[in-house]
């Protein structure tokens, strides 16, 4: 009895895992014939189980959505990470969700094994987080998106930009992006017949969505690199493009995504392609990055570039004068 309850969650185990399974996979996993495994797909079943039998040249198994949620059976490591995202959702950015998050590690700590146990609480004992002070999202605007993403559905929204200005917007919404302090939607905006990227903090959807619609070309295969890509030149008037010398991966540790793209260029050096709303301003920032760097584009910034030289200069040498 005991062997036919660990198999029983054994294969429960192997469903969650993967959406369909022939019956000769699972009789290989389980080494078990495949009579075996129709008799425990059928005792699942008894138990209240969705499992949904898959049509086609093999045929075989799907776990389907039930009534009632099955117990998720984790290993050492999957329990470990589950502990570790919902500590970490505690301190996101999504209204309400701090509260949740902590309510269901509690409950997960409550059913780890002591070993994993303390395993979590030494993180979480040793860890200090970073609260995000920035805006936060609404669950329900990410839900109500994301539900319009999936169906193909428009999506009429009031949207307020860094201006503070409103609008009406009327999109075919495509993909959200995190990046870890905002949520951002990349959709095609009907109205102005191009592809746009808004902070999901400052739009307020309207329902019912609108109607079903084809979905377009993409405007990138790399929708992540897009996404950056607008938030760190398309979103400012002006583009600048310097070459920094140190290899690219120190430049990334310098330069966030939401700052700039950097692109190698060899083992010694990397190019930064960033937008800018002040020649000046983004000459003082690449003094403040601390390396050596070249200006490639546009000549306003070398000029930018050579008066702050000159106002630090003139900085350095009146303590002399002194």
């Amino acid at each position: 009895m005991r062997e036919t309850s660990a198999r029983l969650l054994r294969l429960l185990s192997l469903l969650q895992a993967r959406r369909d399974w022939s019956g000769a996979d699972l009789a290989d996993r389980l080494g078990v014939t495949d009579r075996t495994v129709r008799r425990d797909v059928e005792k699942l079943r008894s138990l209240g189980y969705p499992v949904n039998a898959v049509t086609g040249t093999a045929g075989g198994y799907r776990l389907g959505a039930g009534a009632a949620l099955p117990p998720l059976l984790l290993d050492d490591d999957e329990a470990v990470a589950v502990a570790i995202g919902l500590g970490s959702a505690s301190v996101g950015s999504v209204a309400g969700l701090a509260e949740t998050s902590v309510r269901a590690l509690a409950k997960l700590e409550q059913v780890l094994p002591s070993r994993l146990r303390g395993r979590v609480r030494s993180l979480r004992s040793v860890t200090t987080p970073l609260v995000f002070a920035g805006p936060v999202v609404d669950p329900g605007v990410l839900t109500a998106i994301a539900g319009a993403v999936r169906d193909q559905e428009r999506l009429r929204f009031d949207y307020r930009d860094h201006a503070g200005g409103s609008s009406v917007r009327d999109v075919e919404p495509l993909r959200l992006v995190h990046t870890g302090r905002r949520w951002y939607l990349i959709a095609f905006d009907v109205g102005r017949e191009d592809w746009r990227t808004f902070r999901v903090d400052r739009l307020e959807p309207r329902v019912p969505t609108g109607p079903r619609f084809v979905p377009r070309e993409p405007p990138a295969a790399d929708l992540a690199a897009y996404a950056a890509e607008g938030l760190t030149v398309r979103a400012y008037p002006m583009r600048a493009v310097v070459r920094l010398w140190l290899p690219a991966e120190r430049a990334r540790e310098l330069v966030s995504v939401t700052a700039g793209r950097i692109e190698e260029v060899d083992a010694e050096s990397c190019r930064l392609v960033a937008g800018a709303s002040s020649w000046e301003g983004f000459a003082g920032w690449m003094v403040w990055l601390g390396c050596e760097f070249e200006v490639e584009e546009p000549v306003e910034l070398r000029e930018a570039v050579a008066a702050v030289a000159g106002r630090l200069g003139r900085a350095a040498r009146s303590g002399d004068m002194g």
